[in-house]
């Protein structure tokens, strides 16, 4: 039996962003109605980075994804972030893929937080902060682009080439370089930076303004005031990963704040368990720390349509004949 292998180009061939947004929200749509098996990531420290296994399981199919944050990578002309999915059979366990994941992750977490922003910001919502122009930067602008009218993409970073290549790479986009306080005055602000110290203070925060806090995905990572949570509606992609590694991890492991006012998660919103936003001057929190059951379920979608175009390569993996 075959395994498949789908490397970069193949991966990034078969995307597009309308397609992921579609198979991110029906996989959140699954989670939600409990369909979903998911344990959290578990987490692998070296010297240099982090890796984290990522395993889950949908209706017809399993998976894990074997991800890596290696934050000095840039110095060796590698992406910080690099993924790799095992797609199985969860009747067998034979693996039936073996991809690069890389810009799924990048794909999927932007599809995400365009979701979460679809059903926490306010519906007049034109302009869009960007906070970190690295590479999720650019899939959290392709997302949003999908579902609002972006009359403005307002992006800050501490280097000045990062906002350049966006700026160049969206040629047709309203993209500007500006401050981080301009950039988080927007209707709906992204926030994708590493660090782990508050970097967006409170009082830049207008009424209304929908945050998508993205960077803060291992623990000891925050990136927003402590005091905004406390005043914010705040939604989870999946709490037992929140609580530890997500933007609310540092707020709870300090006791400035508590799991019990967290709203909900955003499976639940996609199900209708819990309503989006309902007051146009409420701040909203998503806190986005990447789950499992939206990678595999790109990695099914994609392996499906690599079996229908065909000319993929494929390795006698297991060197096993299932007929016996």
């Amino acid at each position: 039996m075959p395994t498949l292998l789908l490397d970069r180009n193949a991966v990034n061939n078969m995307m597009n962003m309308p397609d992921i947004i579609d198979v991110v929200e029906e996989a959140l749509r699954m989670v939600g109605k409990g369909k979903g098996n998911m344990p959290p990531k578990a987490y692998l420290l070296v010297e240099h980075g982090d890796f984290r296994a990522m395993p889950a399981a949908l209706s017809g199919c399993a998976g894990m994804k074997w991800v890596n944050y290696h934050p000095q990578n840039q110095s060796r002309n590698l992406p910080s972030v690099m993924a790799v999915i095992i797609y199985n059979d969860p009747e067998t366990g034979y693996p039936l893929a073996i991809m690069d994941a890389t810009n799924i992750t990048a794909y999927r977490t932007g599809a995400a937080a365009a979701i979460a922003s679809q059903k926490l910001a306010r519906q007049d919502s034109h302009t869009i902060g960007i906070i970190g122009a690295g590479c999720q930067a650019y899939t959290q602008i392709l997302a949003h682009a999908e579902l609002f009218e972006l009359s403005s993409v307002n992006a800050f970073d501490i280097s000045k080439a990062a906002v350049d290549r966006l700026i160049n790479f969206f040629p047709k986009f309203p993209v500007k370089s500006c401050s981080i306080q301009e950039a988080v005055a927007s209707d709906i602000v992204c926030t994708l930076t590493p660090s782990r110290n508050p970097i967006i203070k409170k009082e830049w925060i207008s009424p209304g303004t929908h945050i998508n806090a993205i960077g803060a995905d291992a623990a000891g990572k925050e990136e927003l005031d402590p005091s905004i949570l406390k005043e914010a509606t705040v939604v989870v992609d999946d709490l037992r990963q929140a609580s530890t590694g997500g933007e609310i991890n540092v707020a709870i492991k300090e006791c400035i704040y508590t799991i019990d006012e967290v709203y909900g998660t955003l499976p639940e919103l996609v199900v209708g368990k819990k309503k989006g936003r309902t007051d146009n001057k409420v701040i909203t929190v998503f806190d986005s720390t990447g789950i499992a059951i939206e990678d595999i379920a790109v990695a099914k979608f994609l392996f499906e349509k690599a079996q229908q175009m065909g000319g993929y390569p494929s390795i006698d993996l297991m060197g096993y004949d299932s007929r016996g």
